[in-house]
């Protein structure tokens, strides 16, 4: 589901890269990515959080996609020209990612899931496209936050199946995604890093 005027204006003012900028840090704390992978960040927007991810993180390549053809031309618009060779944007459905099986070291995903109407497809796909060992840097939000009486009425969300705390994280163990460590308050949102099985 793509984002509405309020959410575009939300994920891309200053305050969301400290932000994201934070999130980066302590995935790396977590799990820290290698020289040599290329990893995915899903729902990129305009790319701040991949400029994060290679500057901090230092992979190989991140490949940022987003179902948005405007949030893709303002990344391509965003990302400096030194970083443009570590870097690609392209569009693409969470739900059906244009990738092979166990293609990716990494996914990134900044408060995606709840834009996504089958979001436990979302999450077998991000597990299908991972790496054995490979890694789900994650962060969600809970419909307290997002349905509530104000937010309702600025945001665009799904209404049908929407997951909190037990639900995402039963969905994500069923997937085959095992946690690693996690920040969470459980009426709020959650900050994870969970693991692929397998691997080195």
């Amino acid at each position: 589901m793509k984002l509405n005027w309020a959410e575009r204006w939300v994920v891309n003012n200053p305050v969301r890269v400290l932000e994201q900028g934070f999130h980066v840090r302590w995935f790396g704390r977590v799990k820290p990515l290698r020289a040599r992978d290329v990893v995915l960040e899903v729902g990129c927007g305009r790319g701040a959080g991949a400029v994060l991810t290679v500057e901090q993180l230092g992979p190989a390549h991140v490949c940022a996609m987003d179902l948005d053809h405007q949030m893709i031309r303002r990344g391509m618009r965003y990302v400096a020209p030194s970083l443009r060779s570590k870097i690609s944007f392209y569009v693409g459905d969470l739900e059906s990612l244009p990738h092979a099986s166990a293609s990716m070291d990494a996914v990134f995903c900044y408060g995606v899931l709840h834009h996504v109407p089958d979001w436990r497809r979302a999450v077998s796909e991000i597990h299908r496209v991972l790496k054995p060992g490979g890694s789900l840097y994650l962060e969600e939000l809970y419909p307290a936050l997002y349905q509530n009486f104000i937010t309702r009425h600025l945001l665009a969300h799904p209404e049908e199946d929407r997951f909190r705390s037990s639900d995402l994280k039963a969905a994500l163990d069923a997937a085959g995604l095992k946690l690693l460590d996690a920040l969470e308050l459980k009426a709020v949102g959650i900050l994870a890093v969970l693991s692929k099985a397998g691997g080195e």
